[in-house]
């Protein structure tokens, strides 16, 4: 993996744990070779994280929106900020220049976004891993979801482990880089149960 896309807030959260965690994530990728792709932002968890790598001489590449650039203070000192149009544009290159993906804890558009990457994979558009990093049991509530959407005939049973999930920022990184695409599964269940 040469660089994994980071989905995390512009919030640090309520839990020191959040923050400490983006640390060691950042300073991890950074000893690992691993290079950042996040949402370009100098505040919350964003900076976190970002600062984490560029503190290890890592890569990051921040991909922020012209329209939040200002709202969220685009970081100026990451390796490359490049600024796009839409929010369409900034989820399609930050997923462009990934090779993975991991969501840390956060609201409504780290969930959006990862959803995002993971139907991808579930089309085979994509084969890329994509992990919840489970900070403080943040996801308990998401995997419960998961398995439930599994068994109420949502989701096919194969298709459950293309969210690979982790406890800590070393654990995170091994599921990516040990992560096999799985052969592709048909999306869709049988044509008489629709």
């Amino acid at each position: 993996m040469k660089r994994i896309c980071v989905f995390c807030g512009s919030a640090k959260g309520s839990r020191p744990g959040y923050e400490q965690t983006a640390i060691r994530l950042g300073h991890l990728m950074a000893e690992r070779g691993i290079g950042l792709v996040y949402g370009g932002g100098s505040i919350g968890l964003m900076r976190v994280v970002a600062d984490a790598v560029m503190a290890k001489g890592g890569e990051v590449i921040g991909v922020i929106p012209d329209s939040l650039l200002r709202r969220e203070v685009g970081h100026r000192g990451v390796t490359e900020l490049r600024v796009v149009d839409t929010m369409h544009q900034r989820k399609a290159l930050m997923a462009d220049l990934s090779d993975a993906f991991i969501a840390m804890p956060s609201g409504y558009g780290t969930l959006e976004e990862f959803c995002e990457v993971v139907t991808w994979s579930q089309l085979g558009i994509q084969q890329k891993p994509c992990g919840l990093l489970n900070v403080e049991k943040f996801w308990d509530g998401l995997l419960v979801f998961l398995d439930h959407i599994v068994q109420e005939d949502f989701v096919r049973p194969e298709n459950r482990g293309l969210v690979q999930v982790g406890e800590t920022p070393e654990e995170m990184l091994d599921k990516l880089a040990a992560w096999q695409p799985p052969a592709h599964i048909e999306k869709w269940m049988d044509v008489e149960k629709r």
